[in-house]
């Protein structure tokens, strides 16, 4: 019997340590992007609208599953108000007014959907095309590193009161309320002046503010636009972005845990679109040197680029690189899987290649695959300082060559696909926290 259960014992640990190997991309003993999230979006038909939001909310109220409701519009909820939708409750972004919400500095969001009953924001039309309606911006009250403490949104808002649209401040705890199991289709609409407006835009949100397992699909803008701010943000799925599926400005600092990038090169914006875009300021001047620059701690993405014909993309020219880097920005990738992009990062020109700004960027445990080329500074074609020093051993990266149909477990299932790490027919996972259902 001692011999049986020492067998027993070693044998455990070995597999937990294999598996603890195959710790890279995103993780879960159960595939996550199960019956909350919906990759056929434009296939789905929910019941007319019931009752109508617009204009300001300027008190506590609560939107219910029984109604379906039409965002006309720009709405504003101020004066502190909370907003709590149930789960389970549709909210169309109406497509003749394009529709946005805006929580106001100082106001909440509490939208919290359970695993099998998301809430859902969505086009009104019948036939769902991105950038129908505006989308999600949530003001918070946490620092930038911009000069004062404050900034402002513009994207064409006509809100009762300059102040609607203000965000930032010196509270990086903030809390703006809660987004879990939350689904966001078909926004982005283009303002006249200020370009598309983004699936979620999240400006000076502080870290006390709640974001979890929510979905980004079919945006004409970015899918997550973080301006400033203190935030975690964990399990988030963009899908299709026609833009920058993460946008990262003005001084964020983030921790984007365990999330999803899908892309897709036949639905990117001419301008240029990555899968991670990290700037610290549109202009250095108008950024203040005493105030952080944008910190970003990313630890198991998985950014794929689902593609056709790969070959025939990158020589077309579709494909562009995961992720920029700007300058004055710091950035860790850990245990994160990069496949399918040309090439996989690009680091802005103006990022001197010492030891100073090296150590400042790092790639840790990174997984790179099928991409053309691996990370190089914009403008130059000779990346061998680059290769030499990310591919040392401490960094202990991995490089492959492999389709996706042999990469992830499930990446062709049209419902429910699972971009789950398979190596070796071993599933990336850990004993990583699952919150199922609360």
């Amino acid at each position: 019997m001692r011999k049986i259960t020492i067998t027993t014992l070693v044998l455990f640990f070995v597999i937990a340590n294999c598996v603890a190997q195959q710790e890279k991309g995103i993780i879960g003993y159960d595939n996550w992007l199960d019956t909350w999230t919906e990759f056929q979006p434009s296939k789905q038909d929910y019941e007319e609208p019931t009752e109508i939001l617009s204009g300001t909310i300027s008190k506590d109220t609560k939107l219910v599953k029984r109604n379906t409701y039409l965002l006309v519009g720009d709405v504003f909820v101020t004066n502190n108000a909370t907003l709590t939708i149930e789960p389970g409750t549709v909210i169309m972004g109406d497509f003749n007014s394009k529709g946005s919400l805006v929580i106001s500095k100082g106001s909440k969001l509490l939208a919290e959907g359970r695993q099998t009953d998301p809430i859902i924001f969505t086009s009104n039309r019948s036939v769902k095309k991105p950038g129908d309606w505006g989308g999600i911006f949530i003001l918070g009250d946490a620092p930038l590193n911009t000069y004062g403490n404050e900034s402002s949104i513009n994207f064409g808002l006509k809100p009762k009161s300059f102040m609607d649209i203000v965000y930032g401040g010196e509270d990086p705890e903030g809390n703006s309320g809660i987004l879990k199991y939350v689904r966001i289709e078909f926004a982005g609409n283009r303002s006249k002046d200020h370009g598309n407006m983004s699936g979620l835009t999240l400006a000076g949100v502080g870290s006390d503010t709640t974001l979890y397992n929510v979905m980004v699909s079919y945006c004409e803008g970015h899918s997550y636009n973080v301006l400033g701010g203190n935030l975690i943000l964990v399990k988030m799925i963009s899908f299709r972005s026609n833009q920058n599926d993460f946008n990262f400005n003005y001084g964020a600092q983030c921790n984007l845990v365990n999330s999803l990038a899908i892309r897709s090169p036949y639905v990117s914006s001419p301008d240029g679109s990555r899968a991670l875009y990290m700037s610290s300021y549109d202009f250095k001047e108008d950024a203040d040197p005493t105030k952080a620059f944008t910190n970003i701690n990313a630890e198991n993405l998985t950014l794929v680029n689902v593609s056709n014909d790969l070959e025939s993309d990158i020589n077309v020219g579709l494909v562009q690189e995961a992720i920029y880097v700007g300058n004055d920005v710091a950035f860790v990738s850990d245990r994160s899987v990069i496949s399918g992009f040309s090439p996989a990062v690009i680091l802005d020109e103006d990022i001197k290649l010492n030891d100073t700004n090296l150590r400042k960027i790092e790639f840790i445990r990174t997984y790179f695959n099928n991409c053309n080329g691996n990370i190089f500074r914009d403008g130059y074609t000779n990346n061998d300082d680059l290769e030499s020093w990310y591919g040392s051993r401490a960094f202990n990266n991995v490089y492959s060559k492999g389709p996706d149909t042999e990469t992830f477990i499930a990446s062709n299932h049209k419902k429910y696909p699972d971009f789950r790490l398979r190596i070796n027919r071993i599933i990336a996972s850990n004993d990583y926290d699952e919150d199922d259902d609360d």
